[in-house]
């Protein structure tokens, strides 16, 4: 009897059973019709498939999580896609001295070997579902960065598999090290987004300094906190979202006591439920709950509406487990639409009286949109602007604006207020966040190809700047180095450097 250990690399069509759910990711607001998909199982599997697809003429994507809300993956170009799933195993790699996570695990699952394993774990985000893959190239930010920095700083070593000028496709390992030649090709998968220089199939994880990678808090204290609609007014409503990025203004300095807390604070359409304000901190820490105490008395000074309140204890990996559940909730499987901001300060008096505006209007209806302000600084402002690609390194909080429905009929009445609600919150820089006083671009992972289109940006500031700024030409000149056929390519792709 042969005994098959593992999945087999597999090849499905249209015709296959499972086509039609391998072609939805997370967002059902875009569906690809490749030829054929490619769950892969190793490095080798992935060499194969590329050079299969390029010997073709064939143009291809790779998909981890199927996160991406816009059509990165499934645009009706995109032939031949790439599933890198289970490349998911997590362990440690001696012979590098460093955490080895594949590119097609999912942020909770590496969490939870980590931790159980050894202990450890690395800043990342709060949605459990999310591709590793994605993530970490992108730059990935989470409860833990004001602490211990973007994901992308605890960045080692990366696989990527490569295409060069003669249409070979190879594997290469590039690291941090400051002799390897293939230095270029690791700093770019720091924070330069995914799907522009090749396919990552491993990363290696170990901090700058310290530690191999950072314990997580062993216990944490939570409390959430909510304002419904009928209680709120212009003036409670604005002075709720001014105190929270007040607080974050005072509070963002590497290393200050507060970065052991991180909250996030979301406001819903008037005809959703209201105010969620949620926080949580370190309990190991010296006066934890008067930190938390005090951050919340900051948020809600002068604010003269009812809440209610609840707050719990827990262990570090269920604490996890709860917001991923939150982020999660009615959201996987529908419709999404999703922009960003990195914010240097709080919102503005007239971003306060837009936002307030835009989620009360009586002309529109959605319940399921969120105005999302998550924390951000501290650690994160450690690093220097040029040490990863990340080059958004004093921002205080992260602005995210979101819309979820169900009604592909309805796509363009919710899109459009989206846009329109983006747009007149960005009103003096040409409708999109222009590096400035108070605000730094865009955030990568959050793609939205609204960035490049002139209808939607008039700001003459060209998309790759909102999200790259000035590291841009250097990333443009490892496109070109390790990608000079341009396969690896999307809307908001590195486009090669001109010579």
């Amino acid at each position: 009897m042969t005994i098959t250990v593992g999945l087999p690399t597999t090849t499905i069509g249209p015709d296959d059973p499972r086509y039609p759910d391998l072609v939805l990711g997370r967002s059902h607001r875009h569906v690809g019709t490749p030829d054929y998909i490619r769950l892969v199982t190793s490095t080798e599997d992935v060499v194969e498939t590329v050079q299969e697809a390029v010997s073709a003429g064939k143009r291809l994507a790779v998909r981890s999580g199927g996160h991406s809300y816009e059509d990165i993956v499934t645009h009706r170009d995109v032939r031949v896609l790439v599933d890198v799933s289970r490349l998911s195993q997590v362990g440690f790699d001696a012979s590098m001295g460093a955490f080895v996570v594949g590119s097609g695990a999912r942020l909770g699952d590496a969490y939870r070997t980590l931790y159980t394993g050894w202990g450890v774990t690395f800043p990342g985000g709060t949605c459990a579902t999310v591709g590793v893959g994605g993530h970490l190239t992108g730059g990935g930010y989470g409860p833990l960065t004001r602490r211990y920095g973007y994901a992308a700083d605890h960045l080692y070593a990366v696989e990527v598999v490569v295409v060069d000028a003669d249409g070979h496709a190879h594997a290469v390992v590039a690291t941090r090290e400051p002799d390897d030649p293939n230095r270029e090709l690791w700093w770019a998968h720091a924070g330069g987004g995914g799907g522009s220089f090749g396919i990552v199939t491993r990363f290696w994880l170990r901090s700058p300094e310290g530690p191999l990678l950072p314990s997580p808090p062993a216990t944490v204290i939570g409390k959430e906190v909510f304002w419904p609609w009928a209680g709120l007014n212009e003036t409670s409503f604005s002075r709720l979202l001014k105190n929270f990025g007040t607080w974050y203004e005072r509070h963002s300095e590497p290393g200050a006591p507060e970065t052991a807390l991180w909250s996030a604070i979301v406001a819903t359409r008037r005809e959703g439920n209201g105010i969620a304000f949620g926080v949580q901190v370190d309990a190991t820490v010296p006066d934890a709950r008067e930190l938390m105490s005090a951050h919340l008395d900051a948020v809600r000074e002068g604010v003269k509406a009812p809440f209610v309140q609840e707050e719990r204890t827990l262990p570090w990996l269920a604490s996890t487990e709860w917001l991923s559940a939150l982020a999660e909730n009615g959201v996987s499987g529908q419709r999404i639409k999703v922009k960003a901001a990195y914010l240097r300060t709080g919102l503005t008096d007239t971003q306060l009286a837009t936002a307030y505006r835009h989620l009360t209007a009586r002309d529109y209806r959605n319940p399921r949109v969120s105005f999302l302000l998550n924390g951000d600084g501290g650690a994160a402002h450690a690093r220097s602007d040029t040490d990863t690609a990340i080059a958004q390194r004093d921002s205080v909080m992260k602005a995210i604006y979101q819309s979820v429905w169900s009604d592909a009929d309805e796509d363009e009445r919710h899109v459009d207020w989206q846009r329109r609600f983006y747009r007149d919150m960005y009103a003096d820089t040409g409708g999109v966040p222009v590096p400035g006083e108070h605000v730094d671009g865009s955030y990568v992972n959050y793609q939205d190809a609204d960035l490049a289109d002139p209808e939607w940006n008039t700001s003459g500031v060209p998309w790759h700047e909102l999200y790259h700024r000035h590291n841009y030409p250097r990333l443009q000149r490892v496109k070109s180095r390790w990608d000079p056929l341009n396969v690896f390519r999307h809307a908001l792709s590195v486009r090669p450097a001109v010579s």
